[in-house]
């Protein structure tokens, strides 16, 4: 069953002519560990801003769930889970101020919500910091922070651009373990990431993009054994879209 699928997908900023995503068709199963793979400027922020709502498409459609934004944006916000990679916490809060904020514009209340932050917290190790203000963090403990912030409801499908930028290999190790779980339970992931070793070992479908483009998809195994005589997923990835330094943000 269908996740997510986006159609005849166009954007374009201040109606330039120039499209930074372009005639895109992607479908998303249920079930899924997907990543958006791609060289800065590919277009992966854009597209993930587009598909969990945050911006609008210049033309096309996506549907999540068979649900559209249009019609039932309501339904939709409550099916689904964001994790942006800039830090979204409020640094004059403690750890549990923010995870009890972001929980409660999810209707998540009482002694409900107070349980599923303090599970979160005690698997992310930080129940110790939880009255701690997030400005006293380090990077991974913010970026643990900020992933149990998107996923406090058990959303059916997640977002998340580049959950693990910055951290140390213990606290990548706990997010992945984390995304595991979530997934072994139903949740559809979408992740973008320039860790290409950890999304072979971590996704289940893999799209490479460029310039607004899709340029290939398939699993790792797939993708590796179509560009010969790649043995792995970055000599795939420098073959479909070359080595040349991108200065774009």
């Amino acid at each position: 069953m269908e996740a997510l699928k986006c159609q005849n997908l166009n954007k374009s900023y201040d109606g330039k002519k120039t499209y930074v995503i372009k005639d895109l068709n992607l479908t998303i199963e249920k079930g899924e560990i997907f990543g958006l793979l791609g060289p800065n400027g590919a277009g992966k922020t854009t597209l993930i801003s587009m598909m969990c709502g945050l911006m609008k498409p210049t033309s096309g459609k996506i549907s999540l769930n068979n649900l559209n934004f249009q019609s039932n944006p309501t339904e939709i916000q409550k099916k689904m889970g964001v994790v942006p990679q800039e830090y979204a916490l409020y640094p004059t809060l403690t750890a549990f101020e923010n995870l009890e904020f972001f929980g409660s514009l999810y209707n998540l209340k009482g002694k409900d919500l107070k349980n599923r932050i303090e599970s979160g917290l005690k698997k992310v190790n930080l129940m110790d910091y939880r009255n701690r203000p997030i400005k006293d963090f380090s990077g991974g403990m913010k970026r643990r922070i900020n992933l149990l912030t998107g996923i406090l409801h058990n959303p059916e499908i997640l977002f998340l651009d580049e959950p693990t930028v910055g951290v140390d290999i213990q606290s990548r190790e706990v997010i992945l373990s984390i995304l595991e779980e979530l997934n072994t339970g139903g949740t559809t992931i979408i992740y973008t990431s320039h860790h290409l070793s950890e999304a072979q070992n971590f996704c289940t479908q893999i799209s490479i993009i460029d310039k607004g483009r899709i340029l290939a998809q398939g699993t790792a195994e797939e993708l590796i054994n179509s560009v010969q005589p790649a043995t792995n997923l970055e000599e795939v990835f420098l073959e479909l879209t070359g080595n040349q330094i991108r200065n774009d943000a």
